[in-house]
């Protein structure tokens, strides 16, 4: 049996499955390339930073400007921005924009609930209206005569709604999961690579806060 030949006997409702099943393949592939660049370049040019940032701060923000395109440089270039910062502030403004950048890794996700929770629903819908329509013609003089054979045809039709929903569902769903885990993944990364930072400012601040005093004692 075809592919044309299944959709048309599942019924009307393979309709909106079919728009959330090339709804959810068009925000896979785009979550697909927007992670797959994150995991091949950030981790190689995060330690090139904090490399850089110890000896010296313009190359790092350079290097920085020139990958903005990355969650975490975003994050770096809103504290390394800010002049003179405390320790304080330059946490402060880590962590604000860790959470500014928390919508972008978590982009579509709402979308992809709903269409892992809506699709089984449709199939079910379609099933059940093909069952309507099945046993509509059906009288109770008809049990175990010649249409019970048409209506069991008729069931088998319906259930194919029913299989179409759990299959886009279940798809959408092993793409959903992985997002989560890359999302997870990467709070992991900004917090450590963050807490690095940090403590690399932190470090040059008492630096340059101590021989600030020191000239001014003498």
């Amino acid at each position: 049996m075809s592919l044309k030949t299944l959709f048309s006997l599942g019924g009307v409702v393979m309709w909106p499955l079919l728009a959330l099943s090339l709804l959810a393949i068009a925000l896979i592939l785009e979550r697909l390339n927007f992670w797959l660049r994150v995991m091949k370049h950030q981790t190689t040019i995060v330690r090139e930073v904090l490399h850089l940032y110890q000896d010296n701060p313009s190359l790092a923000f350079l290097k920085l400007e020139k990958n903005s395109n990355l969650p975490i440089a975003r994050i770096f270039l809103a504290a390394l921005e800010l002049e003179g910062p405390t320790p304080e502030e330059f946490r402060l403004a880590l962590e604000s924009a860790a959470q500014a950048e928390l919508p972008i890794l978590k982009r579509f996700n709402t979308v992809f609930e709903t269409v892992i929770s809506v699709s089984p629903l449709l199939g079910l819908l379609g099933t059940i209206l093909g069952l309507i329509e099945a046993f509509a013609g059906l009288g109770i003089g008809d049990i175990g005569g010649s249409r019970t054979a048409g209506v069991t045809g008729g069931i088998s039709e319906a259930l194919i709604s029913t299989v179409a929903g759990l299959c886009v569902a279940i798809f959408t769903l092993l793409f959903a999961n992985t997002f989560r885990g890359l999302y997870r993944r990467q709070l992991a990364l900004i917090q450590e690579y963050g807490g690095k930072l940090e403590l690399i400012y932190r470090r040059y601040y008492e630096r340059v806060k101590g021989g600030w005093q020191n000239s001014t004692t003498n």
